[in-house]
């Protein structure tokens, strides 16, 4: 008896320590083991997913940034050839007087009555 106990105790703390079951050794909670080992394949799993989503994420983000700046640059060059741009540098009392008045004019249309 005291041996048959003193086995038993030597593959619970085995299998406390290490976390793996030999082939001579029998588990003394097999619903337990069976539903640590499932859990741990799911989350294996889900860390699978996760990792693919991941990167996913990254290279997606990666090339939206990419092309937010090259449309940056684009829309720079395009200010910088702009025909209202070049008007509002030579004539700025003129360009705040049309803003000033767009501005009145739209907000005269969006007021509630």
């Amino acid at each position: 008896m005291a041996t048959q106990a003193s086995t038993k105790s030597k593959t619970v703390k085995s299998n406390g320590v290490s976390g793996s079951n030999s082939v001579n050794e029998q588990s003394t909670h097999p619903v337990t083991d069976q539903l640590k080992e499932t859990l741990h394949a799911s989350v294996d799993k889900f860390a699978n997913s996760a990792g693919i989503a991941e990167d996913n994420i990254r290279k997606t983000a990666t090339s939206s940034a990419e092309n937010m700046s090259a449309r940056k640059r684009l829309a720079a060059q395009k200010w910088q050839a702009s025909k209202v741009r070049k008007y509002a540098i030579e004539n700025p009392v003129a360009a705040a007087g049309i803003a000033f008045a767009a501005g009145m004019l739209v907000t005269s249309l969006l007021r509630k009555k």
